[in-house]
């Protein structure tokens, strides 16, 4: 069960992510895109999942990640991602309730280049009662 103290905490990933003109064009040929100037809008869920989860893995969040199934995906793009970004990113816990023995976790994640917010991304995940 999730630690309640959790609700609201931001968890800052230790390390940036470089962006790669050749993770840009196979994210985008994955998914029809031809142009691969910027990366596709979804291209930050491939940074924003892995390092989510890493952060929120923390044991004394409490969130079981073999009973996770995702339920929602949201983003704010405030501008395109480019080959050369260096990403930092950092999760915040912002909702949390149970439904029928199943709770459900919202999760904010934001890329930050330098002081700069790129993307804003909401995860809810719903952990299986």
């Amino acid at each position: 069960m999730l630690n309640p103290d959790s609700l609201g905490r931001t968890f800052h990933g230790a390390e940036s992510v470089s962006v790669t003109q050749s993770e840009i064009q196979g994210f985008a040929s994955v998914i029809g895109e031809t142009d691969f100037s910027v990366a596709p809008p979804t291209f930050s869920i491939r940074i924003t999942l892995e390092q989510s989860q890493s952060l929120l893995s923390d044991p004394s969040v409490g969130l079981d990640w073999s009973r996770v199934v995702h339920g929602d995906q949201k983003f704010e793009i405030f501008r395109p991602i480019v080959a050369g970004d260096q990403l930092r990113c950092s999760s915040t816990i912002e909702n949390y309730k149970v439904a029928a023995g199943n709770e459900i976790v919202t999760v904010r994640s934001d890329l930050h280049s330098g002081e700069e917010l790129v993307v804003s991304t909401w995860s809810t995940l719903v952990v299986r009662a």
